[in-house]
Order: C-alpha cells, then structure tokens, then sequence
C-alpha cells in the first residue's frame, strides 16, 4: 500500500483482510466497543462489510467502493463503517449471513449488513457496484437512501430491526422429531436424483466439491452394497481431477467451479477444501483399490506441504484467486508458452493432452484440464517431466495473495488428512507432519492460564475464544492422530478438549452445541449450526467425535450426547437430508454394524501386532475403532480402563472383536483377524 495515504484504525488488526483495507479513505473500525460508543455518541446507524482476504468480489468492491473517495466521504460522513474478517469471526459471519438469507433469498461475501448501533440488522445484501447498473441498486444511492431514512423515518427502521432480530431468534427454537433409518434411503434418493451422471457432482453450475456427501454415499455403499452410491462418489472425484478445478501443475483444488463441467474454476484455493478432498480420495482408494485416488490425495499433500506450510509447520488458510489484479492469471497458459518452454514437438504433444488451443478456454488463455483425455501409462513420465519444467517456469510468475493466518479449526481437518494420509498410504511423512502442526497449536493456541483453545494465530499472536469448529475439528484430527500412531496421549487430548467443548458450547436445556462459547462475546443471537455445506458443520463433526470417542473409551455417556445431538436436530435432519451429509455418516455409525477391536501384547512393534493393524488399515472400515493395549503403551488403560480385561496370554499377540455389544473370542494371527472382519461384511 502506498505509504502516503492516511491509515485508518484497521492498520493495528493482524487479520489480512482487514489490513488490505487500512489505506482505504473510509474510516474503517474493527468490530469493537470503540465503533459501537461511536455510533451511540454520534447517533449514526453501522455500515458493516464482511468478507475475507481471498475473495474475488470483495476485492472487486474494495476497488469499486471503498478506495473510492466520493463512497468514502458518504460513509464517513453519515455511518460508523466496521470490517469484519469472516475467517476470525464466524461467529459474526453466521448470525448476520442468515439474517442476508432471510431477507434476500440468497447469501455470499462480501456481505453488506446496516445495524443500529446497538447491533441489530435492519438491511442487508451481498455485494453492490458503486454506481446504479442494469437493474442493480448502487451503493452510493443505497447508503445516500438509508442516510435519508435514518434521519426522517428512524422508527421505521429501528422496528424493523427489532422484528429480524425477534425472527432470527426464533428461528433457533429447537422442535424434536423422531427420525428413522428411513431418513438414510431418503437422503440417497435425494442424491441419485440430483446427481449429474455425465459429469459427476450434484446439481448444476456453479459445482462446489462438498466432500462430505460423497462420505455419505460411500457409507452408504458400505452399509447396503448399493453399487450406485459408489459409481458417483467415483465418477465426481474422477472428473473433479480431470477439471480445471484442479491445478495440473502445481496441485491442489480450488473452492468451485463455475460450470458444471468442472472446467473454469473460483481459482482460490482453500485449506479446508483440499483437506476434505483428501480424505474422500483416500478412502475411495480404500474402498476401491483404484491407485488413481491415492495418487491424488498424494499431489493434494505434496501441495500443501509445499505451499501451505509455515516454517513451524501449522498450515495456512487460503490463497488468492487473483494475481496482479487479474482473475486465473498464474494459472493460465498460452500454446507458444508452453512450446517455449517443452520445445516444439514435445509442447504439442503436451497441448493436445490438456486441451491448450490458440482459441482457448477462458478469456483467449487456457486452462489445463484432462476432461476429454486420458494419459496412456507409456506417457506419463513424459508428462511429469513436461509438468515440472512448467511447473519451475510457472515459480516465477507473480504468485497470487496468500493468506498466511493460521486458524485452528482448518489446521484440524488438515490435520485429520495427513493422519489418514499417513495411516492408509503408508507415508510417515504425512504422520510427522500432521503431529508437527498439532505441537503448534498446543503450544502457540492453547491459552496458558486456563488451557482455553484460541481460534487464529497471525505474526506472532493468538487471539479470540476458538468456536465450535475449532474445538470439533481438533478433537477429530486427535482422534485421528491416536489411530495412526497409537500414542495414548493423542486419546488423552482429545477427550480433554471434547470435554472444554461440552462445557463452552452445550445448551444444557435443548440439546445442541451452540457455535460460540458462554465465555465468548455475547451478540445479539447464539445460533447453532447443523447444515453441512462446504465444510461440515462443528455439530456434525462433534456428534461423530462424541461416537467414536465412545467406542474407544467406554464412555457410554458420550454416546448418550450423540444421541441428544440428533434429537435436538431432527427437524432440520428430516426436512433437508441431503444438506446434513457429515451428520448423516453419524447416524450411519449408529445404525449399522459397528465395530470395536482392541489389540494386545507385549510391544507395539511386535510384527505379528503390525501385520494386524495393517488387515485393519487396507480396507474401507468406517464404523470400526481400534484400540492398541501393549506393555510400552501401559498409559492407554487409564483413558480405556476396560483395555485392562484383554489378557495378554504369554505376552503373545491378539486381536479381540466386539459387535453388536458380543464379543468374540480372540484370535492371534492377522488371516484369522481379517477372516473373522471380513466375512459378515452386510451387504
């Protein structure tokens, strides 16, 4: 930024978003007292403006508006103008996103909201040009009319804002229903007859990846043997690959695409996205043994290792669809680029595989892409040489934005990936590098005086009470973390953490966990969230937790909690099955065969024990726990205490199986292990 242009109170704030406005002319607060007495003092209402730092149209309005001195001077002059980071504060971002919903019919960022200055909305909208245009209202009309409204007809909008606010919280009320396993067909239905056969995906353009439906439909596979949910979860993760939403250069997914072809994507990309597509392509390799998914969940690693890792080895959150002002830019190639690179013959022949024309395929460049291709094995060393020396070529183009704010609730699902990752795909790489970024949050998130998980960390501090998501997601990658190596003390955390959760977030009266805690800033509603959209929601991921946990510990009131969970949701559960996909997987864990195996022995590096934890991991075994109860990881039978009731016959090897709440008896070989798994298999 042009360092002589006056700051303005944004300057001080870490957030990245927040600091690419801090030249603007307007005069910009932070969500803070200060604004709020300012509005009070000054009676003026609030122009509040959402967003976040790799946003496409937020930099579009940034443009258009708010570097605009004309805008600057109505906002300064008439409203108290507050930024706010929707990636640090979802808490703000939810209870006025639906409030957008409510009365537009639709959401997005920007998110354009005016409060009084006690907080409650009385307008809202997503973006607007600066001017009138085709239709569309301009900002400048609309806050020179809300200016006039404010001053001649305030009771109007005061009323207005009491009845939203009213509305909004009624909304939350809970009414319990009973639910029924015919809700799991009902939800499978709903996906089969929005599926796009040709293409892959579910409905039509824009395609956003939403991981956790195909986790769905892969369970649902698993419990029924219906060969249909499985052949779309293939044919979205094989086209989502071949499209341009994925990078085929430097890897990586981006947010969505804007087709239904999955050619043009939103080019940002997102740490949360390219950690839940990682678990779907592994476990579709599980359920599969296709190496094709394994190979993508591999380049999605090698991505984020590479480009979305801080020295210290937390991941960062997003980088920008944008370089040098131009959407795509660093991604797009020219045929005489890539021939200048590859050399004639060799350029050709690449072109010709990822669809590089002279016409091209957006805005005269191209976008690589395998949608009418496919890559003959005897040619793909070729290829990976052609795509490093592009690859080399593209480091040196102006990258786009990164957003280098570390947020705990996406270092979890990134956490959870590589724990997985290192489980399925036998990479210990992927194991050090998923406990590496947990050692960070430990140490740089965890509040000292009160062991209080904090939600983003950003040149060299933490800060705001982490919300739900962060807590849920944590305790899943723990979870994960503790079943890839074993170490009792990654159980141990992850009950710690799931029991703060329940303490800060559980409305003891209705059932439900509550998105912020009863420490937190308290605004003008405490909503809960259940819909799984593009990631899943901290109620449905905190409900697979509270099973899981469970199983592996014996904590029977845990399951008591999962239940509550899908009462206090069953309206929303029934009314829209298809947008509770995450939440669906747990009461799939329910209702189908679930499986507990403990393992003992005398060492945990026995390879009779390894070659058995080895039958577990090969296959796709979604509804079971394991448990390692060995004398070098004595520790586990404090957090399992029924760990202690499995002999260790002459310290040999064995495997002990519990379904259905019967155990059998144990066997002490991994084929007798993997027979007994494997033939009840219900389908």
């Amino acid at each position: 930024m042009s360092s002589n242009k006056q700051a303005n109170k944004l300057i001080n704030e870490k957030s990245p978003y927040l600091l690419q406005h801090a030249y603007n002319p307007v005069d910009w607060y932070p969500w803070g007292p200060e604004a709020f007495s300012r509005a009070v003092s000054e009676d003026k209402p609030i122009f509040l403006s959402i967003g976040y730092s790799t946003c496409h149209w937020c930099h579009v309005m940034e443009k258009e508006s708010f570097e605009d001195k004309e805008i600057a001077s109505i906002l300064n002059k008439h409203f108290i103008a507050i930024k706010v980071d929707r990636e640090e504060r979802p808490d703000i971002d939810s209870i006025y996103m639906t409030v957008c919903q409510t009365l537009t019919g639709h959401g997005g960022w920007p998110l354009t909201v005016f409060l009084t200055p006690d907080k409650k909305p009385f307008f809202a909208g997503t973006y607007f040009p600066k001017e009138d245009r085709m239709g569309m209202t301009g900002l400048k009309s609309l806050l020179n009319k809300i200016a006039e409204l404010w001053k001649n007809r305030r009771d109007e909008l005061i009323s207005s804002s009491d009845r939203i606010t009213n509305l909004f919280n009624k909304s939350h009320d809970i009414q319990e229903e009973d639910i029924t396993e015919d809700l799991i067909h009902d939800a499978f239905t709903e996906f089969k007859y929005s599926f796009d056969s040709i293409y892959g995906g579910f409905g039509s353009a824009p395609k956003f990846p939403t991981p956790h439906n195909l986790y769905f439909l892969l369970r649902y596979w698993h419990v029924t043997g219906e060969e249909y949910a499985l052949e779309m979860v293939e044919k979205t993760l094989d086209s989502m690959y071949r499209g341009g939403i994925f990078d085929h250069i430097g890897f990586g997914f981006s947010r969505y695409s804007t087709d239904s072809r999955w050619l043009v994507p939103h080019f940002e990309k997102m740490l949360y996205d390219n950690a839940l597509l990682a678990i779907a392509y592994i476990e579709t390799y599980q359920a599969t043994g296709k190496k094709a998914f394994a190979d993508t969940a591999h380049k999605i690693f090698t991505y984020v290792l590479r480009d979305m890792t801080s020295p210290e080895g937390a991941f960062y959150s997003a980088e920008d669809a944008d370089s040098e002002g131009v959407e795509g830019k660093f991604y797009l190639w020219t045929p005489s680029e890539v021939k200048d690179i590859l050399g004639e013959e060799n350029g050709s022949r690449f072109c010709r595989y990822y669809d590089i024309t002279e016409r091209g395929n957006f805005e005269g460049k191209n976008i690589l892409n395998l949608i009418s291709m496919d890559i003959p094995n005897e040619d793909m060393n070729f290829i990976e040489e052609c795509r490093n020396k592009l690859f080399r070529h593209r480091e040196k183009r102006i990258h786009p934005h990164k957003d280098d704010k570390i947020l705990t609730a996406w270092n979890g699902l990134m956490i959870a990936a590589l724990s997985i990752g290192g489980r399925v795909l036998g990479e210990e790489k992927y194991t050090a590098a998923a406990e590496k970024a947990l050692q960070f949050i430990l140490q740089k998130l965890v509040r000292t005086s009160d062991g209080r998980l904090l939600a983003r960390y950003r040149d060299g501090e933490a800060a705001f009470p982490a919300y739900l998501d962060d807590y849920a997601f944590l305790v899943w990658a723990l979870i994960e973390l503790y079943s890839t190596t074993f170490k009792p003390e990654y159980l141990e955390k992850a009950l710690q953490f799931n029991d703060h959760m329940i303490e800060l977030f559980l409305d003891n009266d209705h059932g439900g966990l509550y998105l912020y805690g009863n420490d937190s800033e308290q605004l003008i509603a405490r909503p809960k969230e259940v819909y799984d959209g593009a990631m899943p929601s901290g109620n449905s991921v905190a409900t697979m937790n509270f099973l899981r946990l469970s199983k592996l510990t014996g904590q029977s009131k845990l399951e008591e909690l999962a239940d509550r969970q899908f009462k206090a949701f069953s309206s929303s559960l029934t009314t829209n099955p298809m947008g509770h996909a995450f939440l669906l997987c747990a009461f799939l864990f329910v209702h189908s065969s679930s499986k507990e195996v403990v393992i003992s022995g005398a060492d945990s590096h026995d390879e009779e024990i390894l070659s058995m934890i080895s039958v577990l991991r090969n296959k796709f075994n979604p509804f079971t726990t394991v448990l390692l109860s060995t004398n070098d990881l004595r520790d586990i039978t404090k957090i399992a205490p029924f760990a202690k009731e499995y002999e260790k016959a002459d310290n040999r090897a064995a495997a002990y199986l519990c379904e259905n709440f019967s155990c059998q008896a144990p066997v002490y070989d991994s084929e007798s292990l993997s027979k007994m798994l494997y033939q009840h298999h219900m389908n």
